[in-house]
Order: C-alpha cells, then sequence, then structure tokens
C-alpha cells in the first residue's frame, strides 16, 4: 500500500489549531481528567513539575532536547 501524499511545506500553526478545535469539540482534556479518580486527599492527583527557572540560565536548545520527552 503506498503512503499519502503529505505537504511538503505544512502549516503547522493551522494543523495545531485544527487538532485544538478537535479536542475542545470532544472535551478531551475534560474526559481525561474525568477518568483519574482523585484519590485520598488528592493523592492521585497530576501535578506538572517542569520550567523556569533553569538551573544552567535562560532556556536553550538542550531544555528543548530533553524537554519533549516528558511532554
Amino acid at each position: 500500500m503506498p503512503y499519502p501524499a503529505v505537504d511538503p511545506k505544512p502549516n503547522f500553526p493551522a494543523l495545531e489549531q485544527d487538532i485544538l478545535a478537535i479536542w475542545e469539540k470532544a472535551s478531551t482534556f475534560e474526559r481525561s481528567v474525568e477518568q483519574r479518580e482523585a484519590g485520598a486527599a488528592g493523592a492521585n492527583e497530576f501535578v506538572f513539575y517542569d520550567g523556569p527557572p533553569f538551573a544552567n540560565g535562560l532556556p536553550h536548545y538542550g531544555h528543548l532536547l530533553t524537554g519533549f520527552v516528558k511532554d
């Protein structure tokens, strides 16, 4: 089976807006939160630990390389 044709110059901002619209219409974030029990005293709470300040100065390409894995 051949691969589908792919635009060689995609409009990434437009693609992102399309995906966000799909997620909003389907309430994807809300449904994902509803699937997790909070647990006793919030024991199963989701916490995102990331972001500035950075120990080695301003954000740079090295932060991107290690940070995208967590996303």
